[in-house]
């Protein structure tokens, strides 16, 4: 489980980042839910695959290694991984959604190319000092940032 912590440029040290189940956990227990089986099943699957996916396929990658949890279960887990800040989705220009890791990590932005449908991960050194930046003169610390390309051949 990788759990690389939110670094910016000026952070001299690393924060210390819990282990994600840990995290998930309290986030349901505030809301007065359990962490049930089927819900770890669900964020170890998603853990392991570390990539941008879509439901469909965590789930086909669920059923694949046996696990038997319902599509509503693995919807409501989704859900529940982005209200708690685990996983957040990502914007792209088709009907379905698509979700990344996003606790513990630094932001990462993306090319997509509309001609493809590739999904490549660029680095932009500069917008993680010009977030800062913006931050700073508010007053705020910058948490993250997405940023996303559209781009197409031609």
């Amino acid at each position: 489980m990788d759990l690389r912590p939110i670094k910016s440029e000026g952070d001299a040290e690393p924060a210390i980042i819990d282990p994600l189940c840990s995290v998930f956990r309290r986030h349901l227990k505030s809301l007065g839910q359990k962490y049930t089986p089927e819900r770890a099943q669900v964020l170890d699957v998603l853990v392991e695959l570390d990539d941008i996916f879509q439901a469909d396929q965590l789930f086909e990658e669920m059923k694949g290694r046996g696990y038997r949890v319902s599509k509503a279960t693995m919807y409501r887990t989704i859900k529940l991984l982005q209200e708690a800040g685990i996983i957040q989705q990502v914007l792209l220009t088709s009907e379905t959604a698509h979700y990344q890791l996003a606790y513990g990590r630094k932001a990462q932005d993306l090319l997509i190319r509309l001609d493809t449908d590739e999904i490549i991960a660029i680095s932009v050194p500069e917008l993680a000092a010009i977030r800062d930046r913006v931050c700073k003169e508010h007053g705020l610390k910058a948490t993250g940032h997405r940023f996303q390309v559209f781009a197409s051949k031609g």
